[in-house]
């Protein structure tokens, strides 16, 4: 299963871009030592990544008791974050100083979405 976006991902992510800031969500399923690694790649994306690109974390949460869910559909994570644009997360992604972190989100996950919203 994709845990990270590939390059035509990104193509039709831009291609699709209706404009303005975009709020990245996240759901998250760890790898039973899973946490550790991805607290490493957090901390580097919260102090690094996300100022240099404008980026704010909106809500960051763990998951807890699924009311409405099918088996598996449960969540560890939760995270919402904002860019000021899609072009914005797209040359965070590109950067390869970020691309030195990136594996220890892809080590920690064993399932992921990472799906774009527009604000209403």
């Amino acid at each position: 299963m994709a845990v990270d976006p590939r390059g035509s991902d990104l193509k039709r992510f831009l291609q699709e871009d209706p404009g303005g800031p975009v709020v990245m969500l996240n759901l998250l399923r760890y790898a039973d030592d899973g946490r550790e690694s991805y607290a490493r790649y957090a901390e580097a994306l919260r102090t690094t990544f996300l100022p240099r690109y404008g980026g704010e974390v909106l809500y960051a949460g763990e998951g807890s008791t699924p009311l409405v869910a099918e088996a598996g559909q449960d969540w560890d994570a939760v995270l919402l974050i904002r860019y000021p644009s899609r072009q914005a997360f797209s040359r965070m992604v590109a950067d390869p100083e970020y691309q030195q972190f990136t594996h220890f989100r892809t080590r920690a996950l064993t399932e992921a979405v990472l799906q774009a919203t527009i604000p209403r």
